[in-house]
Order: C-alpha cells, then sequence, then structure tokens
C-alpha cells in the first residue's frame, strides 16, 4: 500500500520558503506513530530539512545524483521506486514529490488545518480521486484547529 501523510492547510498550503509555518507537536506525533517500523519516500527538499534519518524506518530519498548523509538511501526515480515496492510506502513529501506520484497513491493521511497559513508550496488537487474514509473530531493546539483525515482512493 503506498500512502502519503500531510498536513494542508485550507488552500492545500504544505510549507512555505522557511519550512512548515504551524507548530503542532500533536500531529507530529501523529506522524511519527503512524510511519514507525515502515519505509518513508521523500523529495530532496524534505530530506535537506532533516539532520539525520527517521529512526524506525527505512528512509529513502528521490533525488539525481545528490551526496546522502548516513543513514539515507537515494533512488533517481521515484515512480519506478514505488512500482517496484513490495512493502507499505509513506510519501511524506515535498510538493515536487507530491506532484508526481499522488497518481499512484492508494490513501492520503491528510491532518487538515483550519486557516490560510500563506503557503507556497501546494499539495496537488487530490479530491475528485479520492474520498474521504474517515475524519477525527476537531483539535486545537497552538491555536490552530485541525482534524485528522482519511481518504482513499475512488474504485470506479
Amino acid at each position: 500500500m503506498i500512502r502519503a501523510i500531510v498536513a494542508l492547510d485550507n488552500k492545500n498550503g504544505l510549507s512555505d520558503e522557511h519550512g512548515i509555518p504551524w507548530d503542532l507537536p500533536t500531529d507530529r506525533a501523529y506522524f511519527r506513530q503512524k510511519t514507525d517500523g515502515h519505509t518513508v519516500l521523500m523529495g530532496e527538499g524534505t530530506y535537506r530539512e532533516f539532520k539525520k534519518p527517521w529512526q524506525n524506518r527505512r528512509n529513502v530519498v528521490a533525488t539525481h545524483g545528490a551526496h546522502l548523509r548516513p543513514g539515507f538511501e537515494m533512488t533517481n526515480d521515484a515512480r519506478a521506486f514505488l512500482k517496484q515496492a513490495n512493502e507499505d510506502i509513506w510519501a511524506i513529501g515535498g510538493a515536487g514529490l507530491f506532484e508526481t506520484t499522488i497518481d499512484m497513491i492508494d490513501e492520503l493521511y491528510v491532518t487538515q488545518l483550519d486557516g490560510d497559513f500563506h503557503c507556497t508550496k501546494f499539495f496537488p488537487e487530490y479530491k475528485e480521486a479520492f474520498e474521504l474514509a474517515q475524519q477525527s473530531e476537531p483539535k486545537t493546539e497552538n491555536g490552530i484547529t485541525y482534524t485528522y483525515q482519511v481518504w482513499s482512493r475512488k474504485t470506479s
């Protein structure tokens, strides 16, 4: 199963030039819990945000020739990597990776934030190809209200 996990504002915003413009420790814990023990696939920009690989995960970076720090693996073709995968994969960003692989994703785990955070990087449109399967009750942390959602790819 190929899944994506992402937090989005009301305009499908992911981040800006400084990174993620919100601070939600509970959502970070949710991310860690969902991806624990699995393979995570990230683009080069997302890789640069991490000082070290996520523990207890296989950390794969879709990049063309970047020298990676120990604990990270390279694939130069994210789509080919996903096609040949025989394990659960979590796509974790960024915008370029999501844009090029959205058609291969089976489930989306979306933390839907209430508000516009003036992002400059965006998640691709997905609501025509996916249907909302689950949604949590709203939560508020650091003045931000959000829900956890699971979207499944439509079958027809």
